[in-house]
């Protein structure tokens, strides 16, 4: 099965030349070099590479901390893999979803963070009683004043952490947004942002304005994608969103866009009970008279 590489450096004078040369001894069929912070979840190499790998595939780094900096980033961008049936692969730690050792292993990193995480739980519960049962009030004493200064620097901590929040996920939203908006209505791009993810991780229609403003705000999306979408023609919406999720990803089989249709609950434009390849193929001759491909 293919084997997707990935490298990543922080800086610029860094270079990914020895992780490329180890990813290509490994069989890497592609490798995909990216200059960012390990810190930012945001990194659009990775996104592009995530949206490319299909069942079967395996992303393979030369080690850990290349393509994450904590393990809860790690445990989500392996989940996000296993959910299309693809693994993952460390070169130089014991980590290979695709054996049962690796699996071991990455069952006891999982159990480690739900350890910590419960831990940290319990110390703040004890430090609050403790707190309790010496007349201390818990919280911020500007907050329980009202005092303006205080509200703010709260407020502003919170709109920090739902952007970071936000960064996180960004690689599930965002392209689509940027390609897709304000040509197709928020309902439609909604399905195609929904349509790869799991259940757990699909959005709503308000979340997803709410996040697309946030970015607007900060300066990340421009303004124009709030716009008011053009009317379309009936029978231009399912080749409209036939080619935009072809246009995310130009080396999708037939059948995995039949898949992603299903799981969009499009109706098939013939009235069969599910999606056929030949169908596919008609909505992407009509989009492509109609100008919708690239």
């Amino acid at each position: 099965m293919p084997l997707f590489g990935y490298a990543r450096v922080s800086t610029e004078d860094q270079t990914p030349l020895p992780q490329s040369q180890a990813l290509k001894s490994a069989g890497c069929a592609e490798i995909h070099e990216e200059q960012a912070s390990g810190g930012n979840r945001a990194r659009p190499v990775l996104a592009r590479v995530l949206e490319r790998i299909g069942k079967g595939d395996t992303l393979v780094v030369v080690r850990i901390d290349r393509l994450a900096r904590s393990l809860s980033h790690l445990l989500e961008l392996i989940e996000r893999l296993a959910a299309k049936g693809a693994f993952f692969r460390s070169l130089t730690d014991p980590i290979d979803t695709a054996s049962p050792q690796g699996k071991f292993t990455l069952q006891v990193l999982g159990a480690a963070a739900e350890f910590e995480r419960a831990l940290i739980r319990e110390r703040t519960k004890a430090g609050l009683a403790s707190a309790r049962t010496k007349g201390r009030i818990g919280g911020n004493p500007g907050l329980r004043a009202r005092d303006p200064a205080a509200l703010r620097k709260v407020r502003l901590a919170r709109e920090d952490g739902y952007m970071e929040r936000l960064n996180e996920t960004a690689q599930d939203w965002l392209p689509h947004v940027r390609r897709l908006r304000p040509d197709m209505a928020w309902e439609d791009v909604l399905r195609i942002v929904n349509g790869p993810l799991p259940r757990e991780r699909q959005w709503t229609q308000s979340r997803l304005l709410r996040a697309v403003n946030a970015y607007v705000r900060d300066g990340f999306l421009p303004e124009t994608v709030l716009g008011r979408a053009g009317r379309r023609e009936t029978d231009d919406r399912l080749p409209a969103i036939v080619a935009a999720i072809k246009g995310a990803d130009p080396d999708i089989t037939l059948q995995t866009i039949c898949n992603r249709l299903e799981a969009m609950r499009e109706r098939t434009p013939r009235g069969r009970t599910s999606w056929q390849p030949s169908s596919v193929t008609m909505l992407l001759e009509r989009a492509e008279r109609l100008g919708l491909l690239e």
